[in-house]
């Protein structure tokens, strides 16, 4: 997704659902777009299966959650060969984590654990 395209998806995700007519106005007034910049951008946008615009109503198809977690998925994938670990080794080569950061993984990793246990 492009900064552009990113923009528009933000205001999507805070606003819908939405009439296109009112996205047109919304991102003329926050982006400075005409129309028809923001439907190109929209086009993209329900291109790539992120949202629709159905009878004149914008909505997503992937919440926000969802679609950064598809982004974290695919940068691990593809720089990491999938391995949290390896991120991880590799960050922690480069910046120090510090007491609380620490404390947080552990308590995701020891709610992880209790969930795959149930």
């Amino acid at each position: 997704m492009t900064a552009y395209e990113k923009k528009l998806a933000d205001l999507i995700w805070e606003k819908e659902p939405i009439a296109s007519g009112d996205l047109v106005k919304l991102c003329e007034e926050r982006l400075n777009w005409k129309k028809s910049t923001t439907y190109t951008m929209l086009k993209r946008i329900c291109e790539q299966k992120l949202f629709q615009n159905q009878n004149a109503c914008v909505t997503s198809l992937l919440s926000k959650e969802e679609y950064l977690q598809n982004q974290g998925e695919e940068f691990l994938k593809e720089n990491y060969g999938g391995s949290i670990p390896g991120f991880l080794a590799a960050f922690m080569d480069r910046k120090r984590l510090t007491r609380r950061q620490l404390e947080e993984i552990k308590e995701m990793i020891a709610q992880y654990e209790e969930e795959a246990e149930d």
